[in-house]
């Protein structure tokens, strides 16, 4: 199982606690973790990443094991202990300004 915690917005969308969790089938990849995710909880498909272009949203941000994955391509695997689910997938929102 893999964790995945979401920022607030997210969750209010979802109708979920802090944190869910995923079964992905095959590699473990940021691609695949949204996949699952977006199957799995339809109301986020087109918040966390663009319909078409599945391009990652601006002010969104992807995070594991203290590593920022914001600008990894979406077939990058994601660390061990994520795929393990000893660590969660953290999306956050990022906040602008100064």
């Amino acid at each position: 199982m893999i964790r995945v915690e979401l920022p607030a917005h997210l969750r209010t969308l979802a109708r979920v606690d802090r944190e869910v969790s995923l079964e992905v089938a095959g590699a473990v990849t940021l691609g695949s973790v949204l996949d699952a995710l977006e199957a799995a909880y339809p109301g986020l498909r087109g918040t966390i990443r663009d319909h078409v272009t599945l391009k990652r949203r601006p002010f969104v941000r992807f995070f594991a094991c203290e590593q920022d994955l914001s600008h990894e391509p979406p077939d990058t695997p994601l660390p061990d202990a994520v795929a393990r689910g000893a660590e969660p997938l953290y999306i956050v929102g990022a906040i602008a300004g100064g």
